[in-house]
Formats: structure tokens, C-alpha cells, sequence
């Protein structure tokens, strides 16, 4: 792995495991619970949004791999605790983690077909991800605030 993509690699999981791991010990109202505010989220489908976002992305467009999602399902899951989110980031990251140790075309700076963008770089991508999570992340932890303030 080029000291570039672990980099990128670093980021992406150093986001997603403080995402995931900001879910545990909620309980199912906590986890499937919305502001009020009108395009907003609950933290299981933000998370499940992230993981699905780096599963396509990762996966699919830098390494050619199959993968299937659905970001409509996403965004409307839920559940009833943390675990099946930790547990599929644990398999997902370990997936990533192979993938991107011998990606199939390790070149970078070649374009690749995005589903929605269009033609981008691999490095695009990785840096799509890594921003996509990031934002997520800051998303969950607003949500985090509200949900104490409102049950405070």
C-alpha cells in the first residue's frame, strides 16, 4: 500500500470508528430519534449512510469490486442497537483494508466512472470518502447535542 492511499486509508476509518463507536450504549429511541429540523437524520442512518457511502466508493469505484446499496434504504434504517452497525463497520473496514492493500489498478491518477459525479480520479474518490465522512461525522455529533438537549 502506497504511503497515499494509507493516509487516505487512516482518515476514512479514524472517521468511521469515532462515528460508529459514538452509537454505542444508546438505546433504540436514542439511536432512531430526528430533530425537528426539516432534512435531518437519526444517528443509525447516518452511520448506515457513511458505511454504505465507503463501501461504494472504496469497493466499487477505486478497487472494481461488486457491491449493491441502496441509499434511499440508508437513510430511512433503523435499529434497535448499535451492534449491527459496529459489526458490519468491522467487517466492511477489514474488507476495505484488504482491498486497498493490493487495489487491482493501484494508479491513483486514473479516472474511474463515479455513479453520480461522473469521471473521477481514485485519489478523488478516496478524498469524496474521506470529506463525505467527515461530514457525517459532524452531523452526528450535532444530532448528538440536540438529542441531549432535548432529553436534558
Amino acid at each position: 500500500m502506497s504511503h497515499e492511499v494509507d493516509s487516505f486509508r487512516q482518515l476514512i476509518f479514524g472517521t468511521i470508528d469515532d462515528l460508529v463507536q459514538s452509537l454505542e450504549g444508546l438505546t433504540a429511541d436514542q439511536l432512531n430519534w430526528r430533530p425537528a429540523a426539516p432534512d435531518t437524520n437519526t444517528l443509525y442512518a447516518i452511520a448506515a449512510h457513511v458505511l454504505g457511502n465507503a463501501e461504494e466508493n472504496v469497493l466499487r469505484t477505486v478497487c472494481g469490486l461488486p457491491v449493491s446499496r441502496s441509499r434511499a434504504a440508508e437513510l430511512t434504517a433503523r435499529g434497535d442497537t448499535w451492534e449491527p452497525l459496529r459489526d458490519h463497520w468491522r467487517d466492511l473496514r477489514a474488507h476495505i483494508a484488504t482491498a486497498l492493500a493490493a487495489p487491482p489498478d493501484g494508479d491513483l491518477a486514473r479516472e474511474r466512472p463515479h455513479p453520480r459525479r461522473g469521471m473521477l480520479t481514485g485519489r478523488e474518490v478516496l478524498l469524496v470518502v474521506a470529506r463525505h465522512a467527515a461530514e457525517h461525522w459532524g452531523e452526528a455529533q450535532l444530532t448528538h447535542s440536540l438529542l441531549r438537549a432535548t432529553v436534558a
